[in-house]
């Protein structure tokens, strides 16, 4: 497979208090879907209780820093009280199957012995992005005997009948300096319907090193006969105060998915000298349109800058 470098192209978008219950954070940018020249993109915003809402904004599919509109009310709003996303939702995965969008999504739980904890949730659009419905009130991914603390970001693919999920998945909680931080890498599942998933802890990116503490956000892209994915990741500690130890994104290769080889000095993508992505990059998502490949990725304060872009160069 090449070997890719990327372009950055510039910010797509960032906190402008245009949104009222969107007063910080523009956080994992999703592509949900492509109609024409028009690209939909999901991203999660907080408001001033730090509750985060998934919203959505549509760009010019030919320049992606022309943004066409900002939709005013959230995608999906906060869940019922007392269920796993009445804190939170944050959008994680769109995939298209029989005309239905699937959104996959973080939902959010503020706790008491840890700071929080997360599960997935679905949710379906049947008229082509344009409103969204919770398919349940619970999540279709939670922790389990065999993964007792929580998971989140998810990215799925479908192939040959086969839903495909490389998935956060937590590990276990440190204390450090006083604080509970988690740690969690990378995992594999199955599923013949996108919402009964077939979980053996399969670890597809694990853990570097002990000093590491966060592998997040997978996205795949095939190519050809293997796949290629792009992740962030963090050390253990530090990882708010010191630039080095903070958000990059990591590169791995893989011949059918399952087992994969991480590369990360071949990432082709890093933080800029200076400006809004200086400190980190993180949560990136890569996606086609015609012939081109992006990324959409968040730069530092894991998305109070905002996020945005760039393009695919590629190299022999």
């Amino acid at each position: 497979m090449s070997t890719i470098q990327w372009l950055k192209r510039g910010l797509i978008y960032a906190p402008d208090n245009r949104l009222p219950w969107a007063s910080s954070h523009a956080q994992i940018p999703t592509v949900a879907q492509l109609s024409g020249d028009v690209l939909q993109i999901l991203f999660s915003s907080r408001d001033a209780q730090n509750r985060s809402r998934i919203a959505r904004l549509d760009v010019n599919s030919n320049d992606l820093t022309e943004v066409l509109s900002v939709q005013p009310a959230p995608v999906l709003d906060l869940g019922k009280t007392g269920t796993f996303d009445d804190c939170g939702t944050m959008p994680s995965c769109v995939v298209e199957n029989d005309g239905l969008l699937y959104l996959y999504y973080i939902g959010w739980n503020v706790r008491n012995t840890v700071p929080y904890h997360n599960a997935v949730g679905l949710a379906i659009s049947e008229d082509g992005g344009q409103s969204y419905r919770r398919l349940f009130d619970g999540p279709i991914m939670d922790r389990t005997a065999e993964e007792p603390y929580f998971c989140a970001t998810t990215c799925v693919r479908i192939e040959n009948g086969i839903w495909r999920n490389w998935y956060l998945s937590c590990t276990g909680w440190d204390h450090i300096d006083g604080i509970a931080e988690p740690r969690y890498n990378i995992k594999y599942a199955e599923s013949r319907d996108g919402i009964h998933w077939e979980r053996q802890a399969l670890v597809a990116i694990d853990y570097a090193d002990v000093n590491e503490g966060g592998l997040v956000r997978a996205s795949v892209h095939k190519e050809g006969n293997g796949y290629k994915m792009w992740y962030s990741y963090r050390d253990r500690a530090g990882y708010r105060e010191n630039r080095a130890a903070s958000y990059r994104i990591g590169y791995a290769e893989s011949s059918d998915g399952i087992k994969w080889e991480r590369l990360d000095d071949r990432a082709g993508i890093d933080v800029s000298a200076s400006g809004w992505d200086s400190f980190m990059v993180a949560y990136p998502e890569v996606f086609q349109v015609k012939e081109r490949l992006y990324m959409l990725y968040n730069g530092n304060g894991f998305g109070s800058t905002g996020f945005g872009y760039a393009e695919a160069l590629c190299e022999a």
